[in-house]
């Protein structure tokens, strides 16, 4: 049975392999847009189940996955920022605070007919803004392409006070989740998934064991 990961992100890529599983990797088609008012959850599970159903269409026989991340900040929604001004706005906003991060988990079959898709949630606490500090972080480049503006794998951990919640769901796949709903759909996950998450391998795990 065949996996395929819809994604470009390096992030999804690498914490789908510590799963044991064998997958190949495909960009999906779709792209995310924001909406206005729309809640945050609701956001995060089309976006990924948009990106899942679209590599499904060229690849039906297969079982793919998708998923994607969003912030939440009081009402707002963040996505990933258009360029630095953008980014920095975002950490500024985030600095001090908790936020919650929300990742969605879609998994699609069309030979199947599998189309499932569930959410994982973190909060987590930035500390309190320091100018030098989010400056040289942002002159990082490592704010671009991350939703929230902040890279809590990379040197934007620095940032982060604390995390209550799944470390992967912040980073960008809750692999909790993930587990679970390939398992439903009758694909054998090789690993021991408590040992992993008492391991944390990777990046800044061990730093926000949640």
């Amino acid at each position: 049975m065949a996996l395929i990961l819809a994604s470009t992100s390096p992030r999804r890529h690498e914490l789908l392999a510590l799963l044991g599983l064998l997958f190949d990797v495909k960009p999906p088609s779709f792209e995310e847009q924001l909406v206005a008012d729309r809640p945050a959850i609701e956001q995060v599970m089309s976006f990924a189940q948009g990106k899942a159903r679209s590599v499904a269409k060229q690849e039906p026989e297969a079982i793919v996955l998708g998923s994607d991340t969003v912030i939440e900040l009081g009402h707002n929604v963040f996505g990933k920022p258009v360029d630095l001004a953008e980014a920095r706005t975002m950490l500024r906003r985030l600095a001090a605070r908790d936020h919650y991060v929300h990742t969605a988990v879609a998994l699609v079959c069309l030979a199947r007919a599998i189309d499932v898709v569930g959410s994982s949630t973190a909060v987590v606490r930035m500390k309190p803004f320091d100018e030098r500090v989010y400056e040289r972080y942002l002159a990082t480049g490592e704010s671009l392409g991350k939703a929230g503006a902040y890279s809590i794998q990379g040197e934007g951990g620095d940032l982060v006070d604390s995390v209550d919640g799944d470390f992967p769901t912040v980073v960008g796949l809750p692999l909790r989740l993930v587990a679970r709903l390939l398992t439903q759909a009758g694909m054998r996950v090789p690993i021991d998934l408590d040992q992993l998450y008492v391991s944390m391998p990777y990046a800044n795990w061990s730093r926000f064991p949640g």
